[in-house]
């Protein structure tokens, strides 16, 4: 019998959890895992109480016509690395693992270039945990480790205007 890797076990079950997400251009499912143990889950959508994309048959960003990737602050959604982060406790999750898959909310297809934005980067890494692991295929994936994403921080020094 051919048993399936770790990672894509947990990476199937976060392609589960993101049947649940509301989102109209792409849906995401995390889950946390911790010594084989699953933490918690997390799909983008709208805060609980409020109207989500899915419901009101539109996207903002989109109506707004705002690119992808950009003003973050302006979607309704709650992304679901940092719901997965908000319904587990940092005890929990120092040392963990998030398991992180994307599709295309119109077309279905697996987002092979999913990763997780800067805000999400954030949380990541104050809450502790040490891996990502992102689908980019039904059977390939990418492991981040989270001190690279601290490292890449650093990187990121803006370039001082030329005053002369």
């Amino acid at each position: 019998m051919n048993r399936i890797s770790k990672e894509n076990y947990y990476l199937d079950i976060a392609e589960t959890v993101l049947e649940r997400a509301t989102c109209l251009r792409r849906v995401y499912g995390a889950i946390i895992v911790k010594n084989d143990e699953i933490i918690s889950t997390g799909y983008n959508g709208a805060p609980r109480g409020r109207a989500n994309c899915a419901d009101m048959g539109y996207c903002s960003r989109e109506a707004m016509r705002v690119p992808r990737g950009e003003r973050y602050e302006l979607c309704r959604s709650v992304h679901a690395e940092a719901n997965a982060i908000i319904s587990a406790s940092r005890r929990d999750m120092v040392g963990g693992t998030l398991y992180l898959v994307g599709r295309d909310a119109r077309t279905g297809e697996l987002l092979s270039d999913a990763t997780s934005c800067s805000m999400c980067r954030r949380l990541v890494i104050n809450s502790g945990l040490e891996k990502v692991v992102i689908r980019r295929s039904e059977t390939e994936f990418t492991v981040v480790t989270v001190s690279d994403w601290v490292a890449e921080d650093d990187l990121l020094i803006p370039e001082t205007p030329d005053l002369s």
